[in-house]
């Protein structure tokens, strides 16, 4: 019981009714993630706090000029290729946000530079909004090698390993979680099955990446592709929630994704997710970078997060032997 010690006395308490039906019923798990402190680490690096936390043998100003590195090189793609500079004062929760106001326009001769964005915040505007948010999705479905130089990319290549090597593996251990907990390994030319990504056997999962980031949308989704993540989340999946809060992001992930053989489980660092999470019954994974935390990365395994899922929702049907044991 040890290890689910940070599942607040909240989430014992629920009774959600495990899943009931055939043995070969298909689960969908959605996990639920915060970027900044769990998947990646940028705060912590900049603030010296990370350092801080293993007692001098890491040097602190290393971490921050890492940190410095990556805000330079986030805002240089944000601004190049993502029309930051437009369009920072227009954060939307997601992309396809304002797509009612997308006619479906060619884009291929459109000049975003030329074309008069700006205020008020009519449908005209709107319109102009959503042709770049559709852009940026293009953008972010082919990946950065597709649009920096050799040199960028090489600059980025080498941050990436920089910051691997120093925090320990989190980051490669944050998308090797990913891969495992989606089933999109790789290595892996087999069925997904919950062997492979639970630890369990008897069915095939069909399961969801989600980040909620409470960053503005634009810079989240360039952190997404910069630090590697973007083969495992898609566009669709990532949520800003710096306007609207992390409870009315979860509440919309519910809508579009959710279902009678759905399962969600939370993963971060912060109280607001907690708390959406609680308000949800959903169960919430708290991560921390300090050294001999509970759970933090690496370490954390999809057996663990099975685990988390089972407090709130029981073992399903299909997890149990054949015995119903």
């Amino acid at each position: 019981m040890n290890k689910l010690s940070d599942v607040t006395s909240a989430h014992w308490s629920l009774t959600t009714a495990p899943f009931t039906g055939e043995r070969n019923i298909k689960v969908t798990n959605v996990y639920i993630w915060d970027m900044d402190e769990t998947l990646i680490l940028l705060k912590s690096l900049l603030d010296g706090t990370y350092a801080q936390a293993f007692g001098g043998t890491k040097d602190s100003s290393k971490g921050i000029e890492i940190g410095k590195l990556w805000e330079k090189l986030i805002l240089q793609v944000c601004d190049e290729y993502f029309f930051y500079e437009q369009i920072e004062d227009y954060n939307e929760p997601f992309l396809s946000f304002l797509s009612d106001y997308d006619d479906g326009k060619d884009l291929s001769g459109c000049d975003f530079t030329n074309d008069g964005l700006g205020f008020p915040y009519d449908d005209s505007n709107k319109r102009k909004l959503a042709y770049r948010h559709r852009a940026i999705a293009n953008k972010y479905t082919k990946g950065l090698h597709n649009l920096l130089d050799q040199n960028m990319i090489k600059q980025w290549e080498d941050l990436y390993k920089l910051t691997d090597d120093y925090t320990d593996g989190w980051l490669s251990s944050g998308h090797a979680l990913l891969e495992q907990t989606s089933g999109k390994e790789k290595t892996s030319s087999q069925p997904v099955t919950t062997e492979s990504s639970h630890g369990n056997t008897g069915m095939k999962c069909q399961d969801i990446n989600v980040l909620v980031t409470s960053g503005s949308l634009i810079p989240s989704l360039v952190k997404c592709m910069l630090f590697r993540l973007d083969d495992q989340i898609i566009h669709e999946n990532v949520y800003s929630s710096w306007e609207v809060g992390k409870l009315q992001c979860f509440s919309w992930i519910r809508s579009r994704l959710g279902g009678e053989s759905v399962r969600f489980c939370v993963i971060g660092d912060g109280v607001e997710e907690c708390e959406a999470a609680e308000r949800m019954c959903w169960p919430f994974i708290k991560i921390d970078f300090v050294p001999n935390a509970p759970l933090r990365l690496p370490g954390l395994t999809p057996r663990l997060i099975q685990h988390y899922l089972e407090v709130i929702y029981g073992p399903s049907y299909t997890d149990r032997d054949p015995e119903g044991q």
